[in-house]
């Protein structure tokens, strides 16, 4: 029998019912009612236990009995003082002389735990006021904002940094603010080809109206990234950050209608403008030279 439990016990993890053997569904079937009748067993010889003790050592289950009594009473009471509880014989002993309408009022001890809560808060200011006022050991609300403001910064800079480089000629505009940024990168770069001050030399003159590849912003983003190989202009995307690029862009339309000395001639197509940061009025800018 034990063999057969044991052995009963160690399959029964791998064991499902219906899963196709039949050997195996009888052996779990058997194992269950083997079980269900032990189970019935072992409350049957119990109750036959509890009988003969009363009939032959009925002293055994009174102090059975008299414990199990004992510890609701244990229980009851450890409630009763938690909750400040007293028991209805005492009510004429708890009565305060004051009686207005009928209406009579109980002098009731306050309950274990309220006191608890009470003097716990006590010691809790006692402690935070040392820790946060006094030694300074932690910080307090406004030095967590702080704190948590000098964070955000760093993560908004870091965002901004990122987003910088996500620019192209599709979302690119004219930006007042990198005007002195791109002059630093036009005199590092642009100015064997078109001049310091953009009046040309082997390319063309960046300071009249005329353009051969579109005088917007964002025709001059892509002319700069994707350069004019086929006339000697090398693409700039490998070189500059889209940043940089947008920056070069925002500084050669802020140098429209400069009067450099010896600017060379016109090329292109004139273009009409509103105002710097504008579109070209009236010109399709996206002609490609």
């Amino acid at each position: 029998m034990g063999l057969f439990l044991n052995t009963t016990i160690s399959n029964v993890e791998t064991w499902t019912l219906g899963s196709g053997s039949v050997y195996q569904d009888i052996l779990i079937i058997v194992f269950v009612v083997t079980m269900i009748v032990l189970l019935i067993s072992a409350l049957t010889v119990n109750k036959a236990m509890r009988s003969i003790l009363r009939m032959t050592m009925p002293h055994i289950l009174e102090e059975e009995k008299s414990v199990k009594i004992r510890r609701k009473e244990s229980r009851k009471s450890f409630w009763n003082n938690l909750l400040g509880l007293r028991p209805i014989s005492e009510e004429k002993d708890l009565m305060i002389d004051h009686e207005y309408d009928g209406i009579t009022e109980l002098d009731n001890p306050i309950p274990i735990w309220f006191n608890a809560l009470f003097y716990s808060s006590m010691a809790f200011a006692v402690v935070y006021l040392l820790i946060y006022h006094v030694f300074s050991w932690g910080m307090n609300q406004d030095q967590e904002y702080v704190q948590e403001m000098g964070k955000a910064e760093i993560a908004r800079q870091e965002y901004l940094a990122q987003a910088a480089n996500l620019v192209d000629e599709s979302n690119v505009i004219y930006d007042a603010s990198q005007v002195a940024a791109g002059s630093a990168i036009f005199q590092a770069n642009c100015v064997a080809c078109h001049g310091g001050a953009g009046e040309g030399s082997i390319g063309p003159n960046l300071v009249d109206r005329y353009w051969l590849h579109g005088g917007e912003v964002k025709d001059i983003f892509k002319t700069v990234k994707y350069g004019i190989p086929d006339k000697g202009m090398v693409p700039w995307e490998q070189t500059l950050t889209p940043a940089q690029i947008a920056e070069v862009s925002s500084y050669i339309i802020s140098i429209r209608d400069t009067k450099p000395a010896n600017p060379k001639e016109p090329q292109g197509i004139e273009v009409t403008y509103v105002s710097a940061d504008e579109s070209p009025a009236g010109v399709d800018s996206t002609i490609v030279r």
